[in-house]
């Protein structure tokens, strides 16, 4: 199993819910966030000081066979070619419980 972040602008999630549930995703966690990347928060000139933006924080996990398939299709609509698009990452996962069954692992998915 792969568990997949993704921090992303407000105002792509909704079609990046989308992208990922036709994916291949069955479910997923959305937090609001704030943070910077390289750029220190500057859409434009940077400044001395960072500067905290909102995003949106996606946790996804999937089979391992559909990690690169959803994280794909998350970059592709997170893509609006400019500074502060977001970033995904993909880990492993060692195990899952779904804590009404009991079921665990890809069954728990």
């Amino acid at each position: 199993m792969k568990l997949i972040t993704a921090v992303v602008r407000p105002d792509r999630v909704d079609d990046l819910v989308i992208a990922a549930t036709e994916a291949g995703a069955r479910g997923l966690t959305a937090a609001e966030a704030i943070g910077f990347g390289q750029q220190y928060g500057h859409t434009s000139r940077p400044g001395s000081r960072a500067v905290l933006l909102p995003k949106i924080r996606l946790d996804i996990v999937v089979k391992d066979e559909d990690a690169e398939t959803v994280a794909n299709a998350i970059a592709k609509c997170a893509n609006t070619g400019t500074i502060g698009d977001g970033k995904i990452w993909v880990s492993t996962v060692d195990s899952a419980i779904r804590v009404r069954t009991g079921e665990r692992d890809d069954a728990a998915l």
